[in-house]
């Protein structure tokens, strides 16, 4: 009696090969991850020289597992410093950007000069502003 082929083919991959197939994988992911995380600090970092960055990279290309590893080694304890200028940096760009949207005496815009104008016009109509104070904030928005 013959057995069925993916019966046998099934049977011929034991649990220790997944493991060990699913394991090398991940390593391998893992390497390409490390890869560009320092490919990519290369180029982020401002205190490298456009001479400096050409040669990590073509270091870290040619000779990939000597190159991380050396970058690792001579400048791995100040990627964490980098990573967070950058962030305090972006964290401060969107903080201003919200302040001056949020608040428009701090320089910011609300809208258009016609989006405004219908705002105030609005009110002046409501009595809620008189007509001093309407064609002062007018001249402010057509200034």
């Amino acid at each position: 009696m013959a057995s069925h082929p993916a019966i046998l083919a099934e049977s011929s991959y034991p649990l220790l090969n997944a493991f060990w197939t699913m394991l090398w994988l991940f390593l391998w992911v893992l390497w390409f991850f490390l890869l560009f995380r320092i490919i990519g600090d290369v180029f982020r970092s401002t205190d490298l020289s456009g001479w400096a960055k050409a040669g990590w990279s073509l270091f870290v290309i040619i000779l990939p597992f000597l190159g991380v590893f050396t970058y690792l080694i001579v400048r791995g304890s100040t990627i964490q410093q980098r990573d967070a200028a950058q962030a305090k940096a972006v964290d401060d760009a969107f903080r201003t950007y919200a302040a001056r949207t949020l608040n428009p005496q701090a320089g910011g815009a609300t809208g258009s000069a016609a989006d405004e104008l219908t705002k105030l016009s609005a009110l002046h109509d409501r009595g809620v502003l008189s007509d001093a104070e309407f064609n002062t904030q007018k001249t402010k928005i057509l200034a």
